[in-house]
């Protein structure tokens, strides 16, 4: 009876960890496309050059993304069904609203497809940076993205003093709160002007009623300083020039991604240039 136990323990034991030694045994994918600006940031971060079949356009373009540069050097598809198709993927990296015609014709056809989401906070960038590390086989580089980013986030001081900054962008649009740019300016000791406001995620805030506001800051789109047609000329407007600037450049903010932690850096070192108490940590 004794033995008949210990038998019984040990094939229980050995059918719980067949799981687990199946997902060991998965095949790292060696074809993979995206059809997602953002997750062509994480891909260029973590996977091998070889695995990558196939990066949107919008990677290499400096405007849009953070790795254009080494997008250069990497396959880029237009995301329609024949092209995708084409490059044989045994992943595909895609958004979850927008699931083109390419998705659609590779259903039920074996090709493993992953949704990575948009990023509104530093926790859904590192939730984002583990789902692909475990996607593209890479789940060690994942965690140890994480543990950079994070360490690199301690460093960063908080020299915002509660100012009010708005993130103001062409046509008069503002960001608000609930959103990627709101936690990165609360990061750096900054009041999003949204959340005086009561403004939701994305509202239109005229040029009068911005001037009226009085914000500390306006922070705008590094391309936004200069002039290319009349949504940027609002920008330039005398009376919107009286208030100081802090620029970032939008392929840092986008997408989140690694690139996070640049944009904090960069607001951190403007504000830290335009005057501040003594710094606290951010956290």
């Amino acid at each position: 009876m004794t033995r008949l136990i210990r038998l019984s323990l040990l094939a229980a034991a050995t059918c719980a960890a067949l799981p687990a030694q199946s997902a060991m045994a998965q095949p790292r994918p060696q074809r993979i496309v995206s059809l997602n600006l953002c997750a062509d940031q994480y891909l260029m971060a973590l996977a091998d050059p070889g695995q990558i079949a196939a990066l949107t356009p919008y990677a290499r373009d400096p405007a849009m993304s953070a790795g254009a540069a080494m997008a250069q050097k990497l396959p880029v598809a237009r995301g329609h069904a024949e092209e995708v198709l084409a490059r044989h993927p045994d992943l595909i990296l895609a958004s979850p609203f927008r699931r083109r015609e390419a998705l659609a014709a590779v259903d039920g056809s074996g090709q493993m497809t992953v949704d990575v989401p948009p990023a509104e906070s530093y926790a859904d960038i590192v939730a984002q940076i583990r789902l692909v590390a475990r996607a593209i086989g890479h789940p060690a580089r994942g965690e140890a993205l994480i543990r950079r980013m994070n360490a690199d986030l301690t460093t960063i001081p908080r020299v915002g003093d509660g100012r009010v900054a708005a993130y103001y962008q062409r046509r008069g649009y503002m960001t608000g709160t609930g959103t990627l740019m709101d936690e990165l300016m609360r990061r750096v000791g900054l009041v999003n002007l949204a959340t005086r406001l009561d403004k939701p995620s994305l509202a239109r805030l005229s040029l009068e009623e911005m001037v009226a506001a009085r914000p500390d800051f306006l922070i705008v789109e590094a391309d936004a300083e200069r002039v290319v047609d009349q949504g940027t000329e609002m920008l330039q407007h005398p009376a919107l020039r009286r208030i100081p600037r802090l620029t970032l450049p939008q392929a840092w903010t986008v997408c989140g991604g690694p690139a996070y932690v640049q944009a904090v850096r960069s607001l951190a070192a403007q504000l830290r240039q335009a005057g501040s108490s003594p710094p606290a940590i951010s956290r």
